[in-house]
């Protein structure tokens, strides 16, 4: 019998922090506690029957104690190398929430950072998704898929 291995969905989120005024304050980035070690989105493992647009919202909430409301799906990433554990497919949502982020579930901190101060160890390909999320603020534009070459 064939056994058929597949990737795992995952999910991501951009939070964009908001202060009082309504304004972003920055980026909510936490840093993981468990291998590959680095800063990372919220995010992690669909669950079976879950919705992605839900998962994202757990993830999120479990890792940083905030509630996030999603405002769009911004790209899905697919690279069989982004993660270093499996082959995972991320879809990657931008959502905005208010209060203190708090380091939480796998989470060893958490951090909220302005555009350009971002941490040096970014885990799995989210450098590339901060970069088309700048991009996408700045031109409305949604990242083109990438084919391999």
């Amino acid at each position: 019998m064939t056994e058929y291995r597949n990737p795992i969905p995952t999910v991501d989120v951009v939070i964009e922090l908001l202060n009082d005024a309504g304004d972003v304050r920055g980026i909510v980035l936490i840093e993981r506690k468990n291998p590959p070690p680095g800063w990372a989105l919220p995010g992690g493992f669909v669950d079976e029957g879950e919705r992605l647009e839900r998962a994202a919202v757990r993830e999120a909430e479990e890792e940083t104690g905030l509630d996030v409301e999603l405002i769009c799906q911004l790209h899905t990433y697919s690279d069989p190398a982004r993660d270093p554990r499996k082959h995972t497919i991320s879809t990657v949502f931008v959502g905005r929430a208010r209060g203190e982020p708090e380091a939480r579930d796998d989470a060893a901190n958490v951090g909220v950072f302005a555009d350009g101060s971002l941490p040096a160890v970014l885990a799995f390909d989210h450098a590339t998704i901060l970069a088309d999320y700048r991009q996408w603020r700045k031109t409305g534009e949604r990242p083109a898929p990438r084919l391999p070459s």
